[in-house]
């Protein structure tokens, strides 16, 4: 297995770029381990503020193949040239895109260091792997060992207990202009993962007068199911922001569900400040409402442009991913190495024990038997742990001279006498 991950974020890009690299996302990961012959495994991971492909390549040789394969396929949704995916694709490989998923799930690559969505968020491009055929063992371990990472960073710094996500951001930059969070009235807009945290915040702060808008008309169930009141289908979602204080936007819908035009129609001649929290990529909210008289738009670009800094705890999470992708790609390289261990200590091994049952009935002695096996064991132990400390470390010198060091101990001699001897 080479890991090869191609990264696109906010880091780097605007997050309409990311937008539309993200068009038909969940088609890439099947499209190119179905048209390569070496990308065996894909996982796609894709959130407001990133675009990320983990591949499973066959050979470190085919790792540009990969790359421009998958340029290829992006650029065929996206609009761009396959030239211009390429240069917003940044690749990492081995350690490197370990240390990255690995910091990525812990939250410490997001806009807001520390935000708690992206763990679900990862776990979650797995599942949807899973589901379309993509994974590999070598990616789930990969994605697997990038969750427990996760949990060990929030054990050891407590990063996600202060609840700074990109909701909670939002939320903050958005209580200025907002009265008493206890007299909010509310309009959320949306029912997925995004709507459920926003919400599970709003409580939170203190916000009970919430409604609940759903463009694909699922309000009901969601705000049932959380103690809120649902719009009805159909309602006219501008209108019902006549009296409201807030509206939080997540539903993730093709266009803007919140029109510069007709909210302006409802408001002529309000004085009611109206804060609009947009935290959909995809902008659920024309960015034309911010120049509306009384309307502040706060949108994924506040927030980043205000997220909070780095401070000591963040330190020591970029020690725990270190470590622990470290820790992987040892892990991994040995199950990779440990075949040709393996066939080593089978040729030695396997060997004896073909000699031993080849012995007429009457040499044979159980007692002298276990004394040899227990004899060869011991003399390949040596350099098998060599090796297999070699292969840890990634030294493919060391690992070579411990397997040059088994090839030359050769298959017990089980004759009669040898073995009355052992």
């Amino acid at each position: 297995m080479v890991l090869l991950s191609l990264v696109a974020s906010h880091h780097d890009l605007d997050l309409g770029v990311l937008e539309r690299l993200q068009q038909d996302v969940h088609a890439v990961g099947r499209e190119l381990v179905a048209a390569t012959g070496y990308v065996t495994g894909a996982v796609v991971l894709a959130t407001c503020n990133r675009f990320e492909l983990y591949l499973d390549v066959d050979d470190i040789e085919h790792a540009p193949l990969a790359t421009a394969a998958a340029a290829q396929t992006v650029a065929a949704r996206s609009g761009y040239t396959t030239v211009q995916v390429g240069t917003h694709l940044h690749a990492l490989t081995g350690t490197e895109a370990s240390v990255h998923l690995f910091a990525v799930a812990s939250g410490l690559d997001s806009m807001v260091v520390g935000e708690r969505e992206i763990a679900g968020q990862v776990r979650r491009a797995l599942t949807g792997a899973r589901r379309d055929g993509t994974t590999t063992s070598g990616l789930e371990a990969l994605f697997q060992a990038a969750s427990r990472t996760s949990r060990t960073v929030e054990a050891r710094t407590g990063l996600g207990s202060t609840g700074r996500s990109v909701v909670g951001v939002a939320l903050d930059l958005a209580e200025d202009d907002l009265p008493d969070w206890s007299a909010v009235r509310c309009v959320l807009i949306g029912t997925g993962s995004y709507a459920g945290a926003s919400l599970a915040a709003l409580k939170a702060r203190g916000c009970t007068d919430v409604r609940v808008y759903s463009p694909s008309g699922r309000a009901g169930p969601f705000a049932a199911a959380r103690g809120v009141h649902a719009l009805p289908p159909g309602a006219d979602l501008h209108a019902e922001l006549a009296d409201a204080d807030l509206v939080v936007a997540c539903s993730g819908a093709a266009g803007a569900v919140l029109e510069v035009d007709a909210l302006a129609a409802v408001r002529t001649g309000s004085s009611r400040p109206l804060t609009v929290v947009d935290l959909a990529l995809k902008h659920d909210v024309d960015p034309g409402v911010r120049d509306l008289p009384g309307v502040r738009l706060v949108s994924l670009q506040t927030v980043a442009e205000h997220a909070p800094a780095e401070h000591d705890a963040v330190l020591t999470a970029r020690d725990v991913v270190a470590s622990a992708a470290e820790e992987f790609e040892g892990d991994r390289r040995v199950r990779e190495w440990d075949a040709v261990l393996v066939a080593a200590r089978t040729r030695v091994l396997g060997g004896l024990e073909t000699r031993l049952s080849s012995l007429p009935e009457q040499l044979r002695d159980e007692v002298a038997e276990r004394a040899l096996r227990r004899r060869t064991r011991t003399r390949l132990h040596g350099p098998t742990v060599r090796a297999r400390e070699a292969a840890r470390a990634g030294d493919a010198i060391a690992y070579a001279q411990a397997l040059a060091e088994l090839s030359q101990i050769p298959v017990p001699e089980v004759d009669g006498h040898e073995v009355g001897t052992a």
